[in-house]
C-alpha cells in the first residue's frame, strides 16, 4: 500500500517499484488522500486551457484513472481536500477545512479503514518533511505513521474492521543526493547538460544517509514515465522530469529507494525488496 498526498505522486515515487511488484502478481493499492483541487497546471501547453482551468477537480481524478490502468494498481480517494502549496512571506494562513489543518489522530481514521480492508503487508509513504514541505505530504506522513499503528489496534476505530498489523513500514526517498551525484556524472560523460543539480549538504532532506532499501527495477522505467505523462496538467513532458535519457537513468541509478523505519519481521541491512523478511517462513498474518 502507497499512501500518498495528490493524484500525480503515485507515479513521480515508487511507480517503477510498484510496476515491478504488479507485474510479479502483487497486489498494489494506492490510496490518495486528496484530490489535488488546489493544485497549480504545471504543464505550460494546458496552462490556458479554460476546460482545465474550470473542471481541475474532474479532470485529475480523469488522469489519475489513466495513471492507474498504465501502473495496474487499484487506487481509491480518502476525500480530504487539497491544502495548496503557501507562498510568500510570511506563510499565509491553510484554507479552512483543509487537510494540512485535520487532526492527524483523527483524519487517521479513513486511512485504518482502508487499511483493515486491503490488509497490506508493506505500506509506504514520505518522511516526517513529506518529502518536501508541502502542508499535504507532512500531514500523510503524519496520519500514514498514525494509521499503521491503529490499524493494528483492536481498540482504535472498532468500527472500521478487523484489526490488522502491517509488517513493515517506508518512507520513498529516491530523490538524495547520491543519485543526483551519480546520474550528473554520467551526464556530463555522455555529453548531455544535465538541469538537475543534485543536493549538496549532507542533513539536506534528500540526503543519502538515511537509505536503506534499494529496488532494481530500471525494466520498467518506462512504465512510470507513462503514468507521470498521464497527469498532464502536473507533467510538463519538455520539463526537468524528462531531463535524463532513460538510457542514463537505467546505467547510472537502476533502483528505486526507500528507508526502512519499521520492521516487524527480520531483515539484513541495506535490502533490495520491499518484502525482504517476508518471502520465507514468518508468522501466517505476513506470509505471501
Amino acid at each position: 500500500m502507497h499512501v500518498h498526498a495528490h493524484p500525480d505522486d503515485e507515479s513521480s515515487k515508487g511507480a517503477a517499484t510498484t510496476a515491478k511488484y504488479v507485474a510479479e502478481g502483487v497486489e498494489v493499492m494506492v490510496v490518495t488522500c486528496t484530490g489535488g483541487e488546489r493544485g497549480d497546471i504545471l504543464n505550460p501547453k494546458l496552462a490556458d486551457d479554460p476546460d482545465v482551468q474550470a473542471n481541475i477537480a474532474e479532470v485529475r481524478r480523469r488522469e489519475m484513472a489513466r495513471a492507474r490502468e498504465i501502473l495496474g494498481i487499484q487506487q481509491t480517494w480518502l476525500g480530504f481536500v487539497d491544502s495548496g502549496l503557501p507562498e510568500g512571506d510570511p506563510l499565509p494562513p491553510l484554507p479552512e477545512g483543509c487537510f494540512g489543518l485535520e487532526d492527524p489522530a483523527v483524519a487517521a481514521g479513513r486511512l485504518v479503514k482502508v487499511m483493515r480492508d486491503f490488509r497490506p503487508h508493506v505500506v509506504t509513504t514520505y518522511d516526517e518533511r513529506g518529502g518536501y514541505p508541502h502542508p499535504d505530504h507532512v500531514q500523510c506522513h503524519n496520519i500514514t505513521v498514525e494509521a499503521f499503528r491503529a490499524a493494528a489496534d483492536p481498540h482504535s476505530w472498532p468500527e472500521h474492521g478487523t484489526a490488522w498489523q502491517a509488517a513493515k513500514l517506508y518512507y520513498h526517498m529516491s530523490f538524495h543526493r547520491r543519485r543526483y551525484q551519480a546520474l550528473e556524472e554520467l551526464m556530463h560523460e555522455h555529453g548531455y547538460e544535465s538541469r538537475q543539480p543534485a543536493p549538496t549538504r549532507d542533513d539536506d532532506p534528500f540526503s543519502d544517509g538515511r537509505v536503506t532499501t534499494f529496488v532494481h527495477c530500471a525494466d520498467w522505467f518506462e512504465v512510470r514515465d507513462a503514468a507521470l505523462l498521464a497527469h498532464a496538467t502536473q507533467i510538463d513532458p519538455d520539463g526537468p522530469w524528462f531531463a535524463v535519457p532513460l538510457a542514463i537513468q537505467k546505467l547510472g541509478w537502476p533502483t528505486e529507494d526507500y528507508q526502512l523505519v519499521r520492521s516487524l519481521v527480520p531483515t539484513t541491512i541495506p535490502e533490495e525488496d520491499l518484502f525482504a523478511g517476508l518471502r520465507g517462513p514468518v508468522p501466517s498474518q505476513y506470509e505471501i
